[in-house]
Parts: C-alpha cells; sequence; structure tokens
C-alpha cells in the first residue's frame, strides 16, 4: 500500500534535528561575532581587536563604534577619531590592526565587554556590516602570603595565620602539607567597597610532635602566590664539656713534670743552704734554735702538702694550684732565712 503526502498536509516534524540546527546556528553566530576575552593586570596596556579590516581610501564609507555597557568609548566618523573624556589620553586607535583599540595603565573600572560595531554607508544610508565582542578581564596581584605565628593553644597544638590583602578577582585559599588539602579553619573573605580589592586569611592547626611543611596556596584568576611554612622539631643540644678530657690530661701531666723539676732543682742545691728552725718549749719562756738543711724542709712541705690533699677530693686543676702556691710559699719564706752552709 503506498501513502502519498496530500496538499496542505504539515510536513514530519524532527525534534532532535531541529535542535542540532539551533546549537550549530547558536555557535556560528558567536562565531561571527568574533567574541574573545582578554585577561590584563591594573596598569599594564590591553588591545581589544575589532577583527574587521578596512582599506584606508574607504575609511569615509565606514561608522566604526566602540562600546563599553552601552557607554561610548571611541567612534570613527568620516575619518574622524573621537575619545570619551573617561577614556581620553589613555585610548587610541590602530585602525591597520583590525580597528583594534588599545587601552593604556589599566583601572580596575577598565573591567568589562567591549563592543565593536562597524556599519557601511548604502546608497546614503548605514547598516550594519560587523559586530564584535571582547570581554576584558583585569586583575590585580595579590601580594605574597604572610604566615603569622599565632601561639600554642596547648602543649601540643600550635595555630599559624596566613593572609594577603589588596588583589582582584575573589581568591580561594588553600593549605597544603605533601600535596594533599588539609581543613581551612576561620576563613574569612572581605572586599572593599570602594576600591573592589579583597583581603582573605585563614588559620591552620597542627600538631607538635612532628616535622611539618605547610603550603598556603591563593588562586585568583588564572594566577596565583604561595607561602611555606617548615617546622621543624628541635632537639635539646647535647652539654659540652668546657674543657674536654684529653686537655685536663695533658695540664695535669705538665704540672706534674714542672714541680718535678723544680723540686729536683731546689734538691740538687739545697746542699749549699740550711735555714734554722726555731721550736718552742712546752712550758717554757725560751725556744731551741736548729740547723736544717733546706732540702729537708722542701721535702717535708711536699709531704704535708700530699698528706692535706688526701683529706679532701679535689679535681686536678685544683690541686695543681694548690701545689705550686704551697711550694712557692715554703720556698720562698725558707730562702729568706737561708745563709750558705758550707763554704766553695
Amino acid at each position: 500500500m503506498r501513502h502519498t503526502l496530500m496538499r496542505g498536509t504539515p510536513p514530519l516534524q524532527w525534534p532532535h534535528f531541529k535542535l542540532f540546527q539551533l546549537l550549530v546556528l547558536t555557535g556560528l553566530f558567536h562565531f561571527c561575532l568574533g567574541d574573545s576575552q582578554v585577561t590584563k593586570a591594573v596598569k599594564e596596556m590591553a588591545v581589544l581587536s575589532c577583527d574587521y579590516n578596512i582599506p584606508t581610501q574607504q575609511l569615509m564609507n565606514f561608522r566604526i563604534y566602540w562600546q563599553k555597557n552601552n557607554e561610548v568609548v571611541l567612534t570613527i566618523i568620516s575619518g574622524n577619531i573621537s575619545v570619551w573624556p573617561k577614556y581620553k589620553n589613555r585610548t587610541i586607535v590602530d585602525i591597520a590592526n583590525n580597528l583594534s583599540i588599545v587601552i593604556l595603565a589599566l583601572r580596575l573600572s577598565d573591567k568589562g565587554t567591549y563592543t565593536c560595531i562597524v556599519q557601511k554607508t548604502d546608497n546614503g544610508v548605514y547598516r550594519r556590516e560587523h559586530l564584535a565582542l571582547v570581554k576584558l578581564s583585569i586583575r590585580v596581584d595579590f601580594h605574597d602570603p604572610i604566615i603569622t605565628d599565632l601561639g600554642n593553644p596547648s602543649a601540643d597544638i600550635k595555630k599559624i595565620l596566613c593572609s594577603t590583602s589588596g588583589g582582584f578577582p575573589e581568591p580561594r585559599l588553600s593549605w597544603l602539607e605533601n600535596g594533599e588539602q588539609l581543613n581551612v579553619i576561620n576563613l574569612t573573605v572581605s572586599q572593599d567597597p570602594e576600591t573592589e580589592l579583597y583581603n582573605i586569611s585563614s588559620e591552620l592547626h597542627f600538631n607538635l610532635t612532628r616535622n611539618h611543611t605547610f603550603v598556603c596556596l591563593i588562586k585568583y584568576g588564572d594566577q596565583q602566590v604561595s607561602q611555606t611554612f617548615p617546622w621543624i622539631i628541635s632537639k635539646p643540644s647535647p652539654l659540652v664539656d668546657p674543657f674536654p678530657l684529653w686537655v685536663t690530661i695533658l695540664i695535669t701531666i705538665i704540672g706534674i713534670c714542672g714541680m718535678t723539676v723544680l723540686i729536683t732543682c731546689c734538691w740538687n742545691h739545697s746542699k749549699y743552704y740550711c735555714t734554722i728552725i726555731t721550736t718552742s718549749i712546752s712550758g717554757s719562756a725560751n725556744s731551741i734554735s736548729t740547723v736544717q738543711p733546706l732540702s729537708e724542709v722542701l721535702a717535708y712541705s711536699v709531704l704535708l702538702f700530699e698528706t692535706k690533699s688526701m683529706e679532701t677530693l679535689v679535681s686536678p686543676f685544683t690541686s695543681l694550684s694548690r701545689l705550686c702556691s704551697f711550694t712557692k710559699q715554703t720556698f720562698l719564706s725558707y730562702l729568706l732565712c737561708a745563709w750558705p752552709s758550707t763554704s766553695h
């Protein structure tokens, strides 16, 4: 059986095909408009292209309008260029480069969508020949974050704060350790209503019982800034002896050798000298004076010193110092009273 399409019968409907056609037309529309995006920082220069070329000799037949959010920026009519007061002295046009405009010393208020409209006369009537949209995004770079030590809320916990200010667009803050994201505490984001610039800060609490390396990462637009905070557990430094053992031993040996040489010299020369030992008699006002060789006196002095030193435990330095002082005093005191015992 054959089916024939009767005159006046509506054609078959294809909803999926129509949706596909709508998507294609939408894409072609945006492509024809030349919609593009430019991102720059404050005080930089931005070049916005109309993406349309006009020979210089035909410029009289065109009108070009640059506007932002329905606010006129620049016009070219009959070859005459006019710049609106807000953009004066910082906006120029580059006709040879796709009718581009160049905005110098960008401000945060310059952000927005710019429209380029090209009209061409046709028998005295101007009709739209071209339309282009350019979205200008302005960023203000944030300062490098500052990490502040907020002290220890408890014995094993430390609290730190990461903050930065004066940036645009709205930032996002995260704490990282070994590439893993940590929990953000007390996140604060604020915006100045006049400058539109953002401030951001966040705290981090961590355990002091192990080493850490934290990264405070702040992203804004396609840019980012970061700061690193290392925490290393300090180990107690070992006690350092001001006098190492080998120094103590060396000084003791030198002292003993020196005293040995001194006593030997005194002993060898004491046969030429003698001293008077005065002994008091108990219960009597008289005393007995005896002549004794100086060598015997020195030997007795050293023996007496050693006996006294054994009574108390003293360090090598103290013993050596006392021995030198005792021998010096004994030797000098007896030497003052000595005279030659033999003739030469």
